[in-house]
């Protein structure tokens, strides 16, 4: 099974929060990356909405022939 990827996208941030996450990454020891991925989680679970980790994203095409 190949390696899980993780979507790339451009994401435009005012400077005033960008700096706000990158003072929090560096506390909490992670890549400003990876802080956004989690505060976005935890806001998803806070709306009722959790991410379950390793969950395959839906399948695209018409299903193999039998």
């Amino acid at each position: 099974m190949a390696a899980q990827t993780k979507k790339a996208f451009a994401l435009r941030l005012d400077p005033a929060v960008h700096a706000a996450v990158e003072r929090l990454a560096a506390a909490e020891l992670r890549s400003a990356n990876a802080q956004i991925e989690m505060l976005l989680r935890e806001a998803l679970d806070a709306r009722g909405c959790p991410v379950t980790p390793g969950s395959k994203p839906p399948r695209r095409g018409r299903p193999p022939k039998s």
